[in-house]
């Protein structure tokens, strides 16, 4: 029987600390429903007695979500509690989490006090705080760095005086993982009545192994984690809920229960909550990072594409994310590039497909990357042999600021040529107008767009037309270093598609 695992989430108290990430209630209130809907246990709402944003955040939250435990913070100061019992009294389900530093160096420098007081007013606190709910959580602030056996003197007491569930947090992101998985041992050995109490984890990432020593904790007997979304939080951020719920998740051998984490919400909610906190996602972010699932190395995408689990142990379906991503880059090989013309509906020849992978190579050297509108102006006439029953032949523009603009056009129609003028608004106007009156089809364009391949003013221009003709949307691609000319051929590629 596998042992449940619960998620505590604290994207709202200690993940909105990082600076110019504020939320306000609303904004806090639409998060705690997006987390409700993750499947987290516990949502951390804030420290009400902080400010009256926090409390009224703390008592609008506990009105707004029904399943997961409202959970506010507190010094072990009477007051704090009182304040914390107060914003709580919507919640169905409240907790009271309070706590105080064990370090030696908060009890010398932070606290000015001693051992043996610091442990009667952790018992005070819990005792206070137990008057107005059941569920009361214990911190030991800096436990990271706090000698394990004076910890374990003090989570025995609290224990004694009613708390539920005792966090040890890595406060300052100092210890190692074999070290703090050492601590959760040693309490889980040494404290006589541990097994009245869930033991949790809270690591920060000062050093970058906030979810190493998380994953530590839980093997070695802690039983919450306490994780933010993105692992955002003070300084450099708090343990990731999406790193730590997916290892687990990748390792079912290891008998811990993520079951109640809906998984494939993991990707929208860190969405939700990067855009509302304006905290852009760096593009590696594992889980949940634009990169984290995405191939460039031809080697790496010729193993992807014939077997997922050549290099990727989590389905990217599992947490949210439609489907691997094969980003065609210089590095990328043939294999790749085949896959993703067939997905565009083109099948090549093995000389075909040689010709088109040397002009990929010719630009995808110019560019970072190439998209699918790139894949369909390199497939064109010019780099297939491929006849067409419609050719341009010859364009001739007149155009400036004083006079009408004019374009003449000259077609090969299945074999024939013919020639139209027309006047337009603009040049590709004036030019659509002629070929519309050669080719004598009833055409609409629907969409018209022009961008920039490379950079200068001798850019690569790419053109992306979208016509209709009898309810049937057909569409066109070029790349021209004139745009006019591209524009054309954009629009003449789209009208073959039609015949």
């Amino acid at each position: 029987m596998s042992d449940k695992l619960f998620v505590f989430d604290t994207t709202l108290r200690d993940g909105e600390q990082v600076p110019g990430c504020q939320l306000n209630t609303v904004e806090k209130i639409e998060v705690a429903k997006a987390l409700e809907e993750l499947g987290v246990d516990i949502i951390e709402a804030g420290f009400p007695i902080s400010s009256p944003g926090d409390f009224k955040s703390v008592v609008e939250i506990s009105k707004a979500v029904k399943n997961p435990t409202i959970c506010a913070l507190t010094r072990a100061v009477e007051k704090d509690i009182d304040v914390a019992a107060d914003a709580l009294k919507y919640a169905k389900k409240g907790r009271i989490h309070t706590g105080i530093g064990t370090s030696f160096y908060h009890i010398k420098y932070k606290l000015n006090s001693n051992e043996d007081e610091i442990v009667e007013r952790a018992i005070a606190a819990v005792k206070y705080a137990k008057k107005y709910v059941e569920d009361v959580e214990f911190y030991a602030e800096d436990a990271g760095r706090t000698e394990n056996a004076y910890l374990a003197r003090v989570v025995e007491a609290v224990i004694k005086a009613g708390a539920t569930v005792i966090n040890i947090p890595d406060t300052t992101g100092y210890c190692f993982p074999h070290e703090f998985g050492e601590k959760i041992k040693y309490l889980m050995d040494n404290v006589s009545n541990v097994d009245k109490a869930i033991i949790s984890t809270h690591c920060h990432n000062d050093l970058g192994m906030a979810t190493s020593n998380t994953l530590s904790g839980v093997l070695n007997g802690a039983r919450q984690v306490e994780v933010t979304i993105n692992g955002i939080g003070e300084r450099a951020g708090n343990t990731s809920l999406e790193e730590v719920v997916m290892a687990i998740r990748s390792r079912k051998n290891i008998g811990i229960d993520t079951s109640h984490i809906n998984t494939r919400n993991i990707y929208k909610t860190s969405r939700l909550v990067s855009s509302l906190m304006n905290m852009p996602v760096q593009p590696n972010k594992a889980i949940v990072g634009r990169n984290a699932f995405a191939h460039s190395s031809g080697i790496h995408q010729d193993g992807v594409l014939k077997n997922r689990e050549n290099y990727e142990i989590i389905d990217p379906v599992e947490v949210g994310i439609s489907e691997s991503s094969i980003d065609l880059t210089a590095r990328s090989g043939r294999a790749a590039l085949k896959h993703r013309l067939q997905i565009l509906g083109f099948t090549f020849e093995p000389e075909q497909l040689n010709k088109i992978y040397e002009a990929f190579l010719e630009l995808a050297d110019k560019k970072k990357s190439i998209n699918d509108e790139d894949l369909q102006v390199l497939v064109g006439s010019k780099h297939l042999g491929k006849k067409n029953a419609i050719v341009l032949k010859h364009l001739q523009v007149l155009s400036g600021a004083s006079i009408i603009p004019m374009a003449t056009v000259s077609l090969e129609i299945k074999g024939e040529s013919f020639t139209a003028t027309e006047h337009g608004n603009g040049p590709v106007d004036a030019a659509y107008k002629a070929i519309k009156k050669l080719v004598m089809h009833k055409i609409r364009l629907e969409e018209f767009l022009v961008q920039a391949i490379t950079k200068g003013s001798d850019d690569l221009g790419k053109v992306h037309v979208q016509i209709e003709n009898q309810g049937r949307i057909y569409y066109g691609f070029s790349g021209n270093t004139d745009i006019i000319t591209a524009s054309v051929e954009a629009f003449i590629d789209a009208i073959n598609k039609i015949v």
